[in-house]
């Protein structure tokens, strides 16, 4: 049972990687049961294609591999003085895990073969225990280096593995030497797909952004065509959806340029990924924001947001700051050195923040609606609706599918199903790109576009001082307030139109 947990928890340690050249910089062995690691790597790798239609010569990217290059075991000059048992590389695919490892006489389950399991004729003292796969006997790849007296530094053989089956294959370097002290080890690993060095996880995410990339492309140009035939209808909230476009646009062609590099060099851009990162997380930022000021009726029902500038503010620059944060550690540092309650203390914030706007948005959406309706402006009103029925639609889904992610990742432990992880963070794109297209549609610029903005004739007057749950407050009543004898003249303002041209439900 020990061995099996010690292997979950050495497979758990890295479910992402960073790049696919792997660089190693004295990295320390930790011990871990009877035995001593460094994780390598996991990346989930498809096998070469086969060149069906010419045998004659071989396809021009053909090769899977991982690659060993100059992989330096070091010791310390003060226990040089003997020669020690292997350090060893071992290469397994995921469902070959219960193939590492074994116990003399049921007894607990260890990676080093102990002195039991030797007199059994089953080991070598001092060296991995693993069994061959039942389907391919050359499976996990096992090598080694030892150090000899007086040696400071091992260096493993050059060794390429070629790649035959698609799976999700991990590295780790271990050695069973309680002698060894202060062991370190330098060097790097290459691995690669047959596309290129794209880890398999990540390959069909280069596609997706590209496909997002032309998909904000088209929203673009729908919606800057409208504001350029129509300029001069522009109110302050179709400029903020402007913004979120822009930001989305520069946001899906930086990550396919992430991608595409990570893919041709095996290294990932740091500073592609920094950008990207930071055009997303402003994105979202001011979508939230938009949305929230929206409910509040800005723009369209009054024409500040008073009192509430400072609060939005401050939810908007703590949510940038929680989701940068998350996002750069996920993307540029190393993942797989993140401890699962360091990812949750990452999370959480983003999460809560996330429900404290959801709550916001609600409330001020029932107030605006409530608040329409007592003033019959019909036209605001059906729009509202529409826009409340999206929201809800949106937050309906969301939450059906973080309980499908849940569920996902509690069944996929050792990260079997790599090859459709692409699909969950894909989605939350594909969902915000969607409500984006709402509100597009709902706000398009156009001729009668200033029906749905805030006019500054009494008529949509809301308090600038309100709260997020009380839109009225009492206020000392003036002369117009007061009802008077119905007038069948109409009331002139002071541009010359009539209050009847302000009641949008009896004129649309």
């Amino acid at each position: 049972m020990c061995g099996v947990s010690l292997l979950a928890f050495l497979l758990l340690l890295s479910l992402c990687a960073e790049a696919s050249v792997h660089d190693y910089r004295a990295e320390k062995f930790a011990a871990k049961g009877n035995a001593f690691v460094v994780h390598g790597g996991s990346e989930g790798i498809y096998a070469s294609a086969p060149n069906l239609t010419d045998t004659s010569s071989p396809p021009s990217n053909p090769d899977s591999f991982i690659r060993f290059e100059r992989i330096t075991f070091r010791r310390d000059k003060d226990f040089s003085n003997f020669s020690s048992w292997p350090i060893q590389a071992v290469v397994f695919e995921v469902e070959d895990r219960e193939r590492i490892g074994g116990s003399a006489y049921g007894g607990q389950r260890a990676v080093c073969c102990t002195g039991d399991l030797a007199k059994l004729g089953v080991c070598a003292e001092g060296q991995v225990i693993y069994r061959p796969s039942v389907e391919n006997p050359d499976w996990p790849q096992v090598f080694g280096v030892s150090f000899e007296i007086d040696d400071e530094e091992a260096v493993l053989p050059l060794n390429s593995i070629q790649i035959t089956k698609t799976g999700m294959y991990n590295l780790y370097f271990i050695h069973c030497d309680t002698r060894l002290k202060e062991l370190v080890v330098e060097g790097k690993t290459v691995w690669k797909n047959p596309s290129g060095y794209l880890p398999g996880r990540m390959a069909p995410m280069k596609a997706f952004y590209q496909f997002m990339s032309f998909a904000y492309v088209l929203l673009g140009i729908f919606w800057f065509s409208q504001y350029a035939r129509f300029w001069k209808e522009v109110f302050p909230l179709q400029n903020c959806i402007t913004l979120v476009i822009t930001l989305g646009m520069f946001e899906m062609a930086l990550w396919y340029f992430d991608y595409a590099e990570f893919s041709e060099t095996g290294i990932r851009p740091t500073g592609t990924t920094i950008w990207a990162v930071t055009f997303g997380t402003v994105k979202r930022t001011v979508a939230r924001l938009v949305i929230l000021m929206v409910s509040m009726g800005y723009g369209v029902v009054r024409p500040t947001l008073g009192g509430l500038t400072s609060k939005v503010v401050m939810l908007g620059g703590t949510f940038f700051l929680a989701s940068e944060v998350l996002e750069l550690v996920e993307n540029v540092g190393a993942v797989s050195d993140l401890s699962g309650k360091a990812k949750l203390f990452l999370v959480l914030p983003s999460a809560v923040l996330d429900v404290f706007f959801i709550l916001w948005i609600f409330t001020s959406l029932s107030a605006t609606l409530t608040k329409l309706q007592t003033r019959r402006m019909m036209i605001k009103l059906d729009i509202y609706r529409k826009f409340t029925n999206a929201l809800a639609a949106a937050v309906i889904v969301s939450v059906g599918w973080i309980c499908y992610e849940l569920y996902f990742k509690s069944n996929d432990v050792y990260n079997e199903q790599w090859q459709n992880a692409w699909i969950i963070p894909a989605f939350w794109q594909v969902l915000s790109y969607s409500l984006l297209c709402v509100i597009c549609i709902l706000w398009a610029p156009s001729q009668s576009a200033t029906r749905y903005a805030y006019r500054d004739d009494g008529s949509d007057e809301f308090d600038r001082d309100e709260t997020t749950l009380t839109l009225i407050k009492p206020s000392p009543i003036s002369s117009k307030d007061v009802p008077s004898v119905p007038d069948s003249r109409p009331v002139k303002t002071s541009n010359g139109n009539s209050n009847d041209d302000l009641e949008e439900d009896k004129r649309e």
